[in-house]
């Protein structure tokens, strides 16, 4: 929201494209970070633990960047902002991240997957409350930059992160090599990230202009407003799947049925938005994807642990597979900019959002060595 609402202030006439080029530059960022920190975490020695420093310089690193954000009345520190943002909060997010494996046994991690899910939903929840309480996108970013800093303070003191005794030796060809994991060797983590990558980029193409589809489309007074209504809708849905379809999923000790059934969900949310463009039609489509979203995170989180190819690099095979998840948001602004604007618009954008997810799904049915 406060990108998009910067985006209109900066370039009024062609907001579009200048979201796309900092969204879609910032996630190219991503895209390098998460697995590179994630392997830096692999192998840190401070008495601290092996996260807990990169969860401190994340979080640090983020604020500057969204302080940077807060004054930023051109593209180019728009851009500076946003990528220093991404760098060191994919930092923070490839730490957290590997602390689940790291701690969770196999049978609880739906259950733990569907907190996950959660904290991820409150926190867009958070935010978007935050960017839609002020009128500048200034004071939107330095609330943002706040609670980041705050957030992070109940992780650091009760963490209990474990310390890496012995570092293993460093051999420069050798670490650049360890982020190439052969999809014939490791077959399931290959189509588990090929699955999460098609999910992601369904996900971007249907979120990403949100709040232009509100304004432009649905046409209402307030899209701040009404963005913040939609993802309070969808938090609420998420809230009431994650968990107890996480629970259910370990207890079944099945995990691609609910994946599978969740992009199908998620799929019709995009057909009703591209159908419907009214507010009724937005909440419905809130809702449904919602319902999806929630079991599709706790259950994906908890299948994706289950595939990493070694314990000794959760970091970093976890920040390989965060690629999936960055990605798609450098190659979304690529495709829905001129969907929106030359072939077809909103409804177009939206089922070619849920042609994707539907492919995701089926595709989760290919992993062999999870239920």
């Amino acid at each position: 929201m406060l990108l998009a609402k910067q985006s209109e202030v900066v370039a009024p006439g062609n907001k579009e494209y200048v979201f796309g080029l900092v969204t879609g530059v910032g996630a190219a960022v991503s895209v390098l970070a998460n697995p590179a920190f994630g392997a830096l975490s692999d192998r840190t020695t401070s008495r601290h633990g092996r996260r807990v420093p990169w969860v401190v310089a994340g979080a640090v690193g983020g604020a500057i960047g969204l302080g940077i954000l807060s004054g930023a009345h051109a593209v180019a520190l728009m851009l500076l902002g946003w990528c220093l943002m991404q760098l060191f909060g994919n930092a923070l997010l490839a730490a957290v991240t590997a602390a689940v494996p790291d701690r969770v046994p196999v049978v609880q991690r739906g259950s733990v997957g569907g907190w996950v899910a959660i904290s991820q939903v409150l926190g867009a929840l958070v935010g978007t409350a935050l960017a839609a309480a002020f009128d500048s996108f200034t004071l939107g970013y330095v609330a943002c930059a706040v609670f980041l800093v705050l957030s992070v303070v109940p992780y650091l003191m009760r963490s209990g992160d474990v310390r890496l005794v012995e570092r293993p030796a460093f051999v420069l060809g050798d670490f650049l090599k360890g982020f190439w994991i052969s999809p014939r060797r490791y077959p399931d983590f290959g189509w588990a990230w090929l699955t999460r990558f098609l999910f992601n980029v369904g996900n971007a193409l249907g979120t990403l202009y949100l709040f232009y589809y509100l304004q432009d489309q649905v046409r209402i007074a307030d899209p701040d407003t009404g963005v913040l209504n939609l993802t309070a809708i969808y938090s609420g849905c998420v809230l009431v799947t994650a968990i107890s379809f996480g629970r259910w999923s370990d207890r079944l000790a099945r995990r691609k049925v609910f994946v599978t059934a969740s992009g199908w969900v998620m799929a019709a949310a995009g057909v009703v938005l591209a159908l419907w463009p009214t507010w009724p039609g937005a909440i419905l489509g809130a809702i449904i994807l919602g319902a999806g979203f929630g079991v599709y995170l706790a259950v994906d989180f908890a299948l994706l642990t289950q595939v990493l190819p070694s314990a000794r690099d959760r970091g970093k095979d976890l920040g390989v597979i965060n690629i999936a998840n960055s990605l798609p948001q450098v190659l979304a602004p690529a495709v829905a900019a001129p969907v929106v604007k030359h072939l077809g618009g909103y409804p177009v954008l939206y089922f070619l959002a849920s042609a994707v997810t539907l492919l995701a799904g089926v595709l989760v049915t290919r992993i062999r060595s999870v239920n």
